[in-house]
């Protein structure tokens, strides 16, 4: 009969430079652990006081960017009123010219100034009817009559440009911007008088 053969384990000591690892090293971390460790440390306020000037200082950044993103031309931060192509052409058209209303508040401080000056008599009494009698009522038609004109027209060239766009409001718009002066105008001017564009700002 036929002897099984018992087969015996390799006893030969492994290679201390085995190219293979045994493992990793170190223990595998749990999901938790490395999910806080990818989170980015928050700093929560304290109290009602820490809160209330986090979110002053978060304001106050908004703002600042808003009005920088103003100051550039991005629409996207201009208020509703301001936004659309009908109401950045009736901008642009009004800016590009010099109309009459747009000089209403200098003439009404060089009136309210000559009713102050204590002119003698009778130099008092005449400067008193010019302005009252002819400066004023005079002014007074042509920022009314300067209004009406720009309203009409930005509108109906709006209408025209863009026939598409909802131009409801875009006459009023154009009118108050043409009482303003220049540089009291927000969102301010791109366009110089003419047309040309206005050059950027040396920093």
């Amino acid at each position: 009969m036929f002897r099984r053969t018992q087969t015996t384990a390799d006893d030969s000591p492994v290679s201390v430079n085995d190219p293979k690892p045994a493992g990793k090293g170190r223990p595998t971390p749990k999901r938790r652990d490395a999910e806080g460790r990818r989170r980015q440390p928050v700093n929560a306020p304290q109290n009602r006081k820490e809160a209330y000037r986090q979110l002053r200082e978060r304001q106050a950044h908004d703002r600042a960017k808003a009005r920088e993103g103003m100051l550039r031309g991005d629409e996207r931060y201009f208020p509703a009123r301001d936004r659309g192509p009908a109401r950045g052409f009736a901008r642009e058209w009004v800016d590009s010219r010099r109309v009459i209303s747009q000089y209403f508040l200098p003439f009404s401080l060089v009136i309210l100034l000559l009713t102050w000056i204590p002119f003698p008599e009778p130099i008092r009494g005449y400067v008193y009817v010019a302005v009252i009698t002819f400066g004023w009522p005079l002014m007074m038609v042509g920022v009314l009559f300067t209004s009406i004109w720009v309203s009409v027209r930005v509108k109906k060239l709006a209408a025209e440009k863009f026939p598409g766009e909802n131009v409801k409001g875009v006459g009023f718009y154009a009118a108050m911007r043409a009482l303003q002066m220049r540089k009291l105008r927000f969102p301010p001017p791109t366009v110089l008088p003419g047309g040309r564009p206005v050059p950027p700002k040396k920093k």
